[in-house]
Formats: C-alpha cells, sequence, structure tokens
C-alpha cells in the first residue's frame, strides 16, 4: 500500500569510503607490528652480553605480538561489516519512502474520501503484534473523549504481526467521523494475560544518515530500521 509523501533521497553510501576505511585499518594494523619489530629489535640489539633475552622472553614477546595483530584484524574486519551493514541499511531504507510502515503507538487517523457517485467511503490502518499465541484479543477504538466507537475482535490468533482496516463503522452502526482516534489491545491465551504491542501507521516521506543510524522521517517522528514492524 503506497502512501504519498515527499520524497527526499539522501546519497547513497560509495564504495570509495568502504575501500578507505578498509585500507586506512590494514594501514593501522601494519604500523602496530612495525611499532612492535622496532621495539622488539631495540631491545636485542642493547640486550647484555653476558646475560643475553632467554628464549621463553622471546617465544612470549613474539605470542604477544600475534596477539595483538590478531585483535587488530578483528577489529578491522569487525568495522568493515559495519560499514556495509549501515550502506544496506540505508539502500534499504530508500525504497521505503513513500511507503506506509506499522510503529509502535496507539494513534489512528481516519480518513474519508467521495468517489465520482457521491458515495463517501472512510477507511484506516492500524496493527497489533502478538509476541505469542493468542486465543483472545480485543480492540477497542475510542474517540477524543475517551468514548468507545468500536470493538474488534480476533480469536486463536498465532504469534505474529497483524495490519488491521477499519472503515469507520461504529457499534452503532453509523459511521464515525474523519478524523484521529486511539485504541488499546488486550490479548489473553489459556486465561493468561499476553503483552500485545499496538501498532499505528506512518507515512515515509525521506530518509536520513549520521552517527545516530539510519533514519526513516515520518509525520509521526523519526524512526530507526529496527522500528519498522511491517510494511505496507
Amino acid at each position: 500500500m503506497a502512501i504519498s509523501g515527499i520524497i527526499d533521497t539522501p546519497k547513497a553510501a560509495s564504495t570509495n569510503s568502504v575501500a578507505t576505511t578498509t585500507t586506512t585499518s590494514t594501514d593501522s594494523v601494519q604500523a602496530d607490528q612495525d611499532k612492535f619489530m622496532k621495539l622488539l629489535v631495540t631491545q636485542l640489539q642493547n640486550q647484555d652480553p653476558l646475560n643475553p633475552m632467554d628464549n621463553a622472553a622471546m617465544t612470549s614477546q613474539l605470542a604477544q605480538l600475534s596477539t595483538v595483530t590478531g585483535i587488530n584484524k578483528v577489529n578491522a574486519t569487525l568495522e568493515s561489516l559495519r560499514t556495509d551493514i549501515s550502506s544496506t541499511q540505508s539502500s534499504t531504507a530508500i525504497n521505503l519512502i513513500g511507503k506506509g510502515i506499522l510503529v509502535e503507538g496507539k494513534g489512528i487517523t481516519l480518513s474519508s474520501s467521495t468517489d465520482a457517485d457521491g458515495k463517501t467511503t472512510s477507511s484506516s490502518v492500524f496493527g497489533v503484534d502478538l509476541p505469542s499465541d493468542a486465543q483472545s484479543v480485543t480492540i477497542n477504538i475510542v474517540d477524543k473523549a475517551g468514548k468507545t466507537v468500536r470493538t474488534m475482535s480476533m480469536t486463536n490468533a498465532e504469534a505474529g504481526t497483524y495490519p488491521i482496516t477499519w472503515d469507520g463503522t461504529t457499534d452503532a452502526k453509523t459511521t464515525a467521523a474523519a478524523g484521529e482516534y486511539s485504541f488499546t489491545v488486550e490479548a489473553s491465551n489459556a486465561g493468561s494475560k499476553v503483552t500485545a504491542t499496538p501498532l499505528q501507521l506512518a507515512a515515509v516521506a525521506s530518509v536520513s544518515t549520521g552517527s545516530g543510524g539510519v533514519k526513516l522521517n515520518t509525520s509521526l517522528g523519526h524512526f530507526a530500521m529496527s522500528d519498522v514492524k511491517e510494511v505496507l
């Protein structure tokens, strides 16, 4: 389901920056090795001829060099992976521009439209995330005054994310006015409470990147990729 929004496409991370990061990390590892070997050679050149360094001490220092080098190489590899993951997330996030996402929240926006025949229809989308199976799920939609206008339910629902559509019909079989609503959700399984998470719809208008990672910018605020429960 596409939702219109302002498209602000950021520049994707260039391969040059990844290559520069990898090269810099490699140079750092080599520099550490050179420093260590220089210190070891200097130590050997200035040792007491009558009391030279024994084999055990030499082996110990070489083992330390190997350990430090290994750790630096692991760090360099992890840094390269972090850069690659960040680049991949940016590309994925850009593809979400103009789409709707379900994120944690209790808000519902009921909108209405009139067709060529003069017929008015209402629609809204929200969702529920269940961490485990639930035999009973009850959703109460309330207006700004806190009055329940519609009660919806699900039975024998498996764990997962459920997008839900509300056409504006109330429990009194009338049509609710377009505007802002909220909802609560209660779920249980075999008499035990299931902590269900309410989800609201947000339209992705643009994407930004920075020290805080990739952010999806919507009219409801900024969200990380990990906040997205489902893409519509």
